[in-house]
């Protein structure tokens, strides 16, 4: 490499940083690469190159930032704000119209959207970016305190340590699901298997156990990815509906479901259920069932305050989001 000043190396690192983040999202997000690994390798070396030149243009950021350098000693604790809470279950179609019987009684003369996802069968996750950028990532752990697994999960590369907006929100607390993707989970099992080490029982247990290990050079090494679906904490940004939230995750770069359904009504939710069954192996994932959301996030959240008052409502209570599982090997309980 030639001799080049502070500042040249400056506008080159950021410009190569810029163009590995796109490839990143092309490959890991959008299965759609433009380049071939070997020019991806070259890109990648040469910022490696101009930082270890120039250590001090390193940013926490920085594509070549995510694989930390030594194990941790234990996780730290993340307190989760608003708590990442576990959702009901329905096992046919007439428990989701009971579902949405139980809304409207609840939400009387108000129209009522849904929105079906994907229920994605992995690791729940939290990533917090402040300003655009990636500071914590979390497990959900027990919906209120979780493990602080940053450093796992920044050798992610699907997860972007930048957001892709010029200007970003204060923050931004996205949620979603970590997966080990099928054919990832083959391979990593005949690897295990060669070298004589115990199998994992299932892509779930793979992403679970990867997400554990305190040597994010082990994470590394995984074939895990992440899909986001919701929101937490939120500064400088305001959602109004579940539909809104999926499209500005994926504006900001953020991998989100390939297939999800706004549903005017609950007959479409019953329908698009039966959609998903036959497209399960259109997906890299496993899934273990489908997610009904209230569209609109204002009753969403007046549902949830009304479920937190026991004396104003009977026990028998919808939450604002549902599960149904219509495919038989998942109907269990997690």
């Amino acid at each position: 490499m030639t001799a080049m000043t502070r500042l040249g190396a400056q506008k080159r690192i950021a410009s190569l940083r810029e163009q590995i983040r796109r490839h990143d999202y092309l490959y890991y997000v959008l299965a759609q690469p433009e380049i071939s690994d070997r020019d991806y390798d070259q890109l990648y070396t040469e910022l490696e190159q101009l930082e270890r030149q120039f250590p001090d243009l390193i940013t926490a950021d920085s594509p070549t930032q995510r694989v930390g350098g030594q194990p941790l000693k234990e996780f730290s604790i993340v307190r989760h704000v608003p708590p990442m809470l576990s959702l009901d279950k329905a096992y046919s179609e007439s428990e989701v119209r009971e579902f949405d019987a139980r809304v409207r009684r609840l939400l009387p003369g108000e129209r009522i959207e849904y929105v079906l996802e994907p229920k994605v069968d992995g690791a729940s996750i939290s990533v917090r970016y402040e300003n655009g950028r990636f500071t914590i990532g979390a497990t959900r752990g027990d919906g209120t305190i979780g493990d602080d697994i940053t450093v796992n999960l920044k050798t992610i590369r699907a997860i972007p340590l930048r957001l892709a907006a010029k200007n970003p929100p204060r923050v931004l607390e996205a949620r979603g699901e970590a997966y080990m993707t099928v054919e990832g989970f083959k391979k990593l099992n005949a690897e295990r298997a060669r070298a004589g080490v115990e199998q994992f029982a299932n892509p779930r247990n793979a992403a679970a156990g990867s997400l554990k290990q305190l040597d994010p050079r082990v994470v590394a090494k995984r074939p895990l990815s992440a899909v986001f679906y919701g929101i937490g904490m939120a500064e400088g940004i305001i959602f109004k509906t579940q539909a809104e939230v999926l499209e500005k995750l994926k504006e900001f770069g953020l991998p989100t479901q390939r297939y999800w359904w706004l549903c005017k009504e609950i007959g479409e939710v019953a329908g698009h259920a039966q959609e998903l069954q036959k497209l399960r192996a259109r997906l890299p994932y496993e899934i273990d069932g489908a997610v009904i959301k209230i569209n609109n996030l204002e009753q969403w959240k007046r549902l949830g305050l009304a479920m937190r008052s026991p004396t104003s409502m009977p026990t028998s209570r919808p939450r604002p989001g549902s599960r149904i599982s219509p495919f038989r090997s998942a109907a269990r309980a997690r």
